[in-house]
């Protein structure tokens, strides 16, 4: 499994994480939730940087995580 790669890599680098698979019909909410009940330092997402009409028409995940988080979330793009 591909997270169970990333783990490997981390803890080869001293970093302690965790991984889940969260399934939800609303996937910030998800996110949201899956952080606050492991209790996560740190919610990191990618971007896609839309703007204007497609941000509008294609919703934003980033957007709404930021919003409803209550855990810091790093956003790159």
């Amino acid at each position: 499994m591909v997270l169970d790669k990333i783990a490997s890599s981390a803890a080869a680098k001293g970093l302690m994480i965790k991984t889940s698979v969260v399934k939800s019909d609303d996937i910030s909410e998800g996110l949201v939730k899956a952080a606050t009940k492991y209790k996560a330092d740190l919610i990191v997402m990618v971007s896609h940087g839309r703007k204007g009409i497609k941000r509008v028409l294609l919703g934003s995940e980033t957007q709404n995580v930021l919003t409803h988080s209550t855990v810091p979330v790093l956003v790159l793009r």
